[in-house]
Formats: structure tokens, C-alpha cells, sequence
């Protein structure tokens, strides 16, 4: 297993992702991973539906049902793409943010610490040899996908979280150079 600062420095996405998924212990790791995530009133203001399997299919058929309710004609290609989405990875965790009213933390910052949560999982996967990578698009803010999933009213899909075994090595990351980013403030 890789140590934290190793595995914040270099973890990239894997966007080809093959069998097998993580097992069951290691999920459970990743799975602790989110649940340390910074949490301002301590809210918890996530969860996360877990979809392996024949619910990937499942999904798939929502993402079609969803598409084809908004309106949009497709090609038979187009729909093909919509059911394979989810057959891309052998796992999928859907991040939700679930949002309570609070007078000191606003949506915002609930919507915020769920990302946090969702990013702790990836970089946790990363850590653990994991294939990962999140999407969202069209799909996490539609509404036919939500209530399909049970979302409550109060909650918001902020992203679709596919795991697997990565197909090719890890890539290297960009190079950022830290100063385009951080500056002393005020300046001298």
C-alpha cells in the first residue's frame, strides 16, 4: 500500500478500467477512506449507493429511460452508449450529496465536504492499486436518474465513481508548477 503523501502527489484517473473490482476488503478500506472527510458540524452529508454486477445493467437502462424522457431522439448508437455506461468499470459508486438545513453550514459547504468525501475515496483506490475515476455530466442532475436511484429531495448526485482494475499502468500526472497556484497574500 502506498503512503498518503505518495498517493496525493501522483494519483491519476484510469479511464480503462477491466475485471476484476475491488474486493470486499478493500471497498470496505476505500469506503473508511470517505468517511474522514472534512465536515464542518459534523453532518455527514453523503452517502453512497454502491452498483456491481447485474445493477450495472439496471443502470444502464435508467441512464436510457432518463435520456429518452428528456426529449432527445437517438440514434440507435446513442442508446447503445447509454447502456453501456455503466459496463465500463466492474464497480460503481454514486456520490451523493445529502443536504440538512443548518444555521452555520450552508448547502454550499455540505456539497463541498461530499466532494471531499468522494475525492477521499478515489485517492484511496489510487493508493490501494485501484483503477478510479469520476464522472458526472447531464445525467448526475437529472431527474428521472435521481428518483430512479430513490434520491429524497434533499439530496444531489455529485458524481459517478467508477472502480476496476486499471487496463494499462498508471500515466504520469501533469507537472503543475506550484507558484501558478499559490501566492503569499498580502503581497510584499
Amino acid at each position: 500500500m502506498m503512503n498518503a503523501i505518495d498517493a496525493l502527489k501522483t494519483r491519476v484517473s484510469h479511464g480503462k478500467l477491466i475485471e476484476p473490482g475491488p474486493s470486499e476488503a478493500i471497498r470496505l478500506e476505500i469506503e473508511s477512506c470517505a468517511l474522514r472527510a472534512a465536515d464542518h458540524g459534523n453532518l455527514r452529508p453523503w452517502r453512497f449507493l454502491y452498483i456491481e454486477g447485474p445493477g450495472r445493467k439496471t443502470l444502464g437502462e435508467l441512464f436510457l429511460k432518463a435520456s429518452k424522457g428528456s426529449g432527445a431522439m437517438l440514434s440507435d448508437a446513442q442508446e447503445q452508449r447509454y447502456l453501456a455506461m455503466p459496463l465500463r468499470a466492474p464497480c460503481i459508486y454514486v456520490a451523493i450529496a445529502r443536504i440538512v438545513e443548518h444555521p452555520k453550514v450552508p448547502r454550499d459547504e455540505q456539497m463541498m465536504t461530499a466532494a471531499a468525501a468522494t475525492q477521499n475515496m478515489i485517492t484511496a483506490a489510487f493508493a490501494l492499486g485501484v483503477g478510479a475515476y469520476w464522472r458526472s455530466g447531464d445525467l448526475a442532475s437529472n431527474n428521472e436518474v435521481k428518483q430512479g436511484l430513490g434520491l429524497a429531495e434533499n439530496e444531489f448526485i455529485i458524481g459517478f465513481v467508477y472502480m476496476g482494475t486499471p487496463q494499462f499502468p498508471d500515466r504520469e500526472g501533469p507537472t503543475l508548477n506550484r507558484n501558478d497556484f499559490f501566492e503569499a497574500w498580502p503581497p510584499k
